[in-house]
């Protein structure tokens, strides 16, 4: 019984964290009204700055808590989400909400690997799969219920998206810390490359700004050349110090593993394209048919209910993983051009907006559970949960580049003609990256050599890395 309410506990947390991130989208127009951001290009920071912050922590917090005890870093990551939630609430202009984002992705980068961390250790092996599994899914019930839940709660006020968190976030503190057993790795010494991990945000930051402000500032003007070089600096200290240290945040050992490699490459190619087709979506109804953000919420949710039904499909045919990413990738860009070719300033949701919406959430169904499971699978188990954790990294990070690029191509445009030819920009720059992420899906095809997958490359991952590991799994 005790292992059933701890798993129900560490799941809550998990789900909340999630659903963050779906009810935020809906969310995105209010906000901006009520603060008086004076552009998308301004707001977009309110969903870049967590996703930045998230991805340079999720491997440092994550062996933090390894080392230092899960249940310490669990309640930690949980208190500062909660409280920083209560501080978005209250905040009363864009920049300042900004910054508590940022520490709310700091509780995040916590709480998700602690919490992941606590169900391995804490459930038996002949349960440990089951565990994972229901602690996973709890990203794609977020996914599923996170614009309508978004939607209802702006109909009160956008500050309720936050405000929700906090007696959510009270209850799961006081549950877990009479609940939860603690736990660490004491095979866990030292912590990541923390320097790597401040160049890799600087270097995302830097390319997310110069994208951002590109069309403000101008493409080849001194303040977007400056905000390029500090991006190519940065990213590139980044790759030399993990060559480097001890320690690093990417183990190059891991990026020999063929299918691992290209499976970052295709995370990042798909994210870019799934965040900035979801913001589309939620400005265009918005901004362009006025629909309210219930309505919106409701409007968005058929396309995240496709997700586990294809999934499971993907499942039942059994067909190659990198096939099954490859036409889910091809299916979410196919799912931007319906939008492009359709979309109207006149409404007209059931003919124009939902075939493209569900061919694109029947693309994520296929894809994404594909990549996140090929992205471990040829990797040694003491590396499988800092696998992990660094496909998570890139997804995070094209995530931020995804709503950057939306910010850049979208613009300030002044009426119809051209908010429609705009956004039709968008929906082919996003299809552009879905079918290269359709192309980067084959190289997650493992290499056979002696007629075993991928052994040479895994049995050299072994050698090479260290041994210590961080379990993360999957944010929604």
């Amino acid at each position: 019984m005790r292992n059933k309410s701890q798993l129900a506990v560490l799941s809550l947390a998990a789900f909340m964290a999630s659903l963050d991130v779906f009810i935020v989208n809906v969310a995105f127009d209010d906000i901006g009204a009520d603060l008086g951001a004076r552009s998308v290009s301004e707001l977009s920071w309110v969903l870049n700055a967590y996703a930045i912050v998230y991805a340079a922590l999720l491997v440092p917090a994550g062996r933090a808590a390894d080392r230092y005890g899960r249940k310490g870093g669990f309640l930690l990551g949980l208190a500062l989400f909660t409280a920083a939630s209560a501080a978005c609430a209250l905040a009363d202009e864009v920049w300042v909400l900004v910054a508590f984002r940022m520490i709310q992705a700091l509780g995040a980068a916590l709480l998700t690997p602690a919490s992941l961390g606590l169900v391995v250790a804490s459930a038996p092996p002949e349960e440990r799969v089951r565990a994972v599994r229901i602690w996973a899914a709890t990203g794609a019930v977020a996914a599923a219920l996170g614009p309508v839940v978004g939607g209802l709660l702006v109909e009160a006020s956008w500050r309720w998206i936050f405000l929700v968190n906090v007696p959510v976030g009270a209850l799961a503190l006081v549950a877990a810390a009479r609940i939860v057993r603690p736990s660490r790795d004491p095979s866990v010494t030292r912590l990541p490359d923390l320097g790597g991990a401040a160049l890799l945000a600087t270097g995302v930051g830097a390319l997310t700004l110069g994208l951002v402000q590109g069309p403000a500032w101008g493409w080849l003007s001194l303040r977007s050349g400056a905000a390029w070089a500090v991006a190519v600096l940065a990213l590139l200290g980044f790759v030399l110090r993990s060559r480097r240290h001890p320690v690093p945040l990417v183990e190059p050992a891991l990026l020999r593993v063929r299918t691992f490699a290209w499976a970052n490459v295709t995370v990042l190619l798909f994210s870019v394209t799934f965040a900035a087709s979801l913001l589309s979506v939620v400005l265009w109804m918005q901004q362009v048919w006025g629909w309210s953000a219930i309505r919106t919420g409701l409007g968005v949710a058929p396309g995240p209910l496709m997700v586990p039904l294809f999934a499971a499909l993907t499942q039942r045919v059994r067909i190659p993983i990198w096939n099954a990413v490859s036409l889910g990738c091809l299916l979410l860009a196919a799912g931007g051009l319906v939008n492009a070719a359709r979309l109207g300033a006149q409404p007209d949701y059931l003919t124009d907006f939902l075939p493209g919406w569900l061919i694109g959430g029947a693309g994520v169904g296929l894809a994404l559970p594909s990549m996140l499971a090929a992205s471990t699978a040829e990797l040694p188990p003491a590396r499988a949960a800092t696998g992990s954790a660094v496909v998570n990294m890139s997804r995070q990070i094209g995530t931020a580049v995804g709503v950057a690029m939306l910010a850049a191509v979208l613009g300030t445009p002044v009426g119809y003609p051209a908010t429609h030819a705009a956004f039709t920009h968008v929906w082919w720059a996003m299809a552009a990256f879905g079918a290269l992420a359709a192309v980067t899906a084959f190289g997650m095809n493992p290499r056979r050599r002696g007629g075993t997958v991928g052994a040479p490359l895994i049995e050299e991952a072994r050698c090479a890395a260290p041994s210590h590991s961080s379990p993360v799994a999957p944010s929604s």
